[in-house]
């Protein structure tokens, strides 16, 4: 069994918090700099709270979201800075790769929460990002669609929420193992402009391993991510970069 810093490394680069719902129009209340969104992490084979993320606004302009991401313990995962676009979509974004953190520099907005083009309920969309861990081009593929409403109670509060659900193909193909298939379903609620619960996991095949049963799956781990705490930048502090 991995380290427990190891394990939340991996658990916190799967949370979305691509921090902003489109689907028709985007919040007014999102996305000024200085404001704090804090989730905490719950391990959904025991439901045991094993830690807390934290995503700072540090800059928020017409066309993208920058915000720096730390964890609680501070021990585990490596600070890092995420990039979205207004709408929600990856511009810079971290994912495990058979349970190791990769950072993807997409080539253009991954369309992970906003359909491309027009409002569908349903989206197929391939794309090429750069890893500068291996300093290779990953083709990665996002198969998304919109579930429906529903109102959750999280520890922030009770909201409407609208949930997606999407599979990942991470194209991190080596010499045996299958490229990583990561699903994730999140509830967001347009009122804030902010997922406040996100559900992940994670799996790969290692051919390596094969037998006459077949090809056995590996699987990472599968965790939850509830909205604690909403932070607002004071006015004074609070300004647009």
């Amino acid at each position: 069994m991995p380290k427990l810093t190891d394990r939340l490394s991996s658990i916190v680069a799967t949370c979305l918090c691509g921090l902003a719902l489109s689907l028709g129009s985007t919040s007014s209340t999102f996305g000024a700099a200085g404001d704090t969104y804090e989730y905490r992490i719950v391990n959904a084979y025991n439901s045991e709270t094993v830690g807390r993320v934290s995503y700072r606004i540090d800059q928020s302009q017409a066309d993208r979201v920058q915000a720096s991401v730390t964890t609680d313990p501070p021990a585990a995962a490596a600070s890092r800075t995420e990039v979205t676009t207004r709408d929600g979509n990856w511009l810079v974004h971290t994912l495990p790769s058979h349970e190791q953190l990769q950072d993807y520099q997409f080539s253009a907005p991954f369309p992970v929460v906003t359909p491309p083009g027009d409002d569908k309920r349903s989206w197929s969309v391939r794309m090429n990002a750069l890893v500068p861990q291996t300093g290779k081009e990953n083709s990665v593929r996002v198969d998304a669609k919109v579930i429906g409403n529903e109102r959750i109670t999280v520890p922030a509060g009770t909201f409407d929420t609208v949930r997606i659900y999407r599979r990942i193909y991470g194209g991190d193909w080596e010499a045996f193992k299958r490229e990583t298939n990561i699903e994730q379903t999140d509830w967001f609620a347009p009122a804030l402009g902010i997922p406040v619960r996100s559900e992940s996991r994670s799996s790969w095949q290692d051919l390596s391993r094969c037998a006459r049963g077949g090809c056995p799956w590996f699987r990472g781990d599968w965790n939850v991510f509830e909205l604690t705490t909403v932070s607002k930048a004071s006015p004074g502090n609070a300004s647009a970069q």
